[in-house]
């Protein structure tokens, strides 16, 4: 099949046209640069803020005249909305596919998900902490629990969960076009790695980014769940941004290593959940310690302790220590979490302990009892 170029799809969008004005959204400059991976496009349509509730039946045409492209198979089309200086952004306008779920609480510009009980954040201020290594664990924790746990890679360009979790293929769609889950142990999981190839470049804008992940979130089959587990990105970007003011978390992770630099950005952070009133579960050291597996004596590579003496000094609970060790790197890289492939050994007794730390604070009702969990 030939590889089908941005002009190719653009030239079919100079058949929908903008109401009133009887020009198409081409001639008129409102398509965003089109991104195509794996025979999918990608690309947003600025439209006025007062208007963007009605523009709906324009998203969906330029959809269907993307898709109408021969060897496109689908398309994520997002409306952005134009605002003035000072004019207040509205809610972005959700597809069709969503009506029937739960509308705007009342007070609240945050839409919860149908189904699911608690939505935590599991965060960093900076990459390469072992934030989704923690988030995957963690998860995994708390399906120990006797919880039923899902799992939302929210990092749009670079997806960890597909590796971490050893899942590969797409995810399929229903009629209502809500997407399927991928799964593996026991795990509900969406990704954008799930729908791009692995070495795909995404080189999208802020509101390709946050259309994206309301779609992910909303637009997903999860089922009955108590607990979705995000992994965010790391920094405190857009999509962070836009993650905590539009979606009711339950709360916040925190993830550091102990030295100076990487707390500096865990209090980024910290201060950005605070401003936009979510609550902090606690903090998390990961690659706390290094115990050297021949002789047993124990190295503090990176320091120590510096995450918990953070916790304390602004008032955030420590939820506690991860080591740094060889089988966590190695069972992660295979797709084989710790916590799933030896469950009975000490580096998942940790991350059970911080799920149940973690779980006591989310108060999302009476506790499950707590069933000897075996991965097959």
């Amino acid at each position: 099949m030939a590889e089908v170029s941005k002009s190719q799809v653009e030239k079919a969008l100079e058949a929908v046209i903008y109401p009133v004005s009887g020009k198409s959204i081409v001639a008129l400059g409102m398509v965003s640069e089109i991104f195509i991976a794996d025979a999918k496009a990608y690309f947003s349509i600025t439209v006025p803020a007062d208007k963007a509730a009605e523009m709906e039946p324009l998203r969906l045409a330029a959809e269907q005249a993307a898709k109408s492209v021969e060897g496109i198979v689908g398309a994520v089309v997002a409306l952005t909305a134009d605002r003035k200086p000072g004019q207040q952004q509205p809610a972005p306008a959700r597809p069709a596919a969503a009506t029937g779920r739960p509308a705007q609480q009342p007070g609240s510009s945050k839409v919860g998900v149908p189904g699911v009980r608690a939505i935590i954040a599991v965060a960093s201020g900076k990459g390469g902490v072992g934030k989704s290594t923690t988030a995957v664990n963690l998860a995994l924790g708390l399906q120990s629990l006797g919880l039923k746990v899902g799992m939302l890679d929210a990092d749009i360009y670079g997806p960890s969960l597909p590796r971490l979790l050893k899942i590969s293929g797409r995810p399929r769609q229903q009629e209502d076009r809500i997407i399927l889950p991928m799964e593996n142990y026991g795990l509900k999981v969406m990704s954008m790695g799930f729908l791009v190839d692995e070495e795909a470049a995404m080189i999208w804008r802020g509101p390709m980014v946050q259309s994206a992940l309301m779609q992910m979130l909303r637009e997903v089959a999860w089922g009955e769940l108590d607990v979705l587990v995000l992994d965010m990105p790391p920094g405190t970007g857009d999509a962070q941004l836009t993650i905590a003011q539009q979606v009711p978390l339950a709360g916040a992770v925190i993830v550091s290593t102990p030295q100076d630099l990487a707390l500096i950005d865990a209090r980024k952070g910290i201060t950005m959940f605070r401003k936009v009133e979510v609550p902090l579960l606690g903090v998390i050291e990961n690659m706390s310690y290094f115990i050297a597996p021949d002789t047993g004596a124990r190295y503090d590579i990176f320091g120590h302790g510096g995450a918990k003496a953070e916790a304390e000094r602004i008032g955030v609970p420590f939820l506690g220590e991860v080591p740094l060790t060889i089988s966590i790197r190695e069972m992660s890289d295979a797709g084989t979490p710790v916590v799933a492939a030896e469950p009975n050994g000490p580096q998942a007794a940790i991350y059970r302990d911080i799920a149940e730390k973690v779980w006591a604070r989310i108060g999302a009702g009476e506790r499950k009892a707590a069933p000897k969990i075996v991965f097959e």
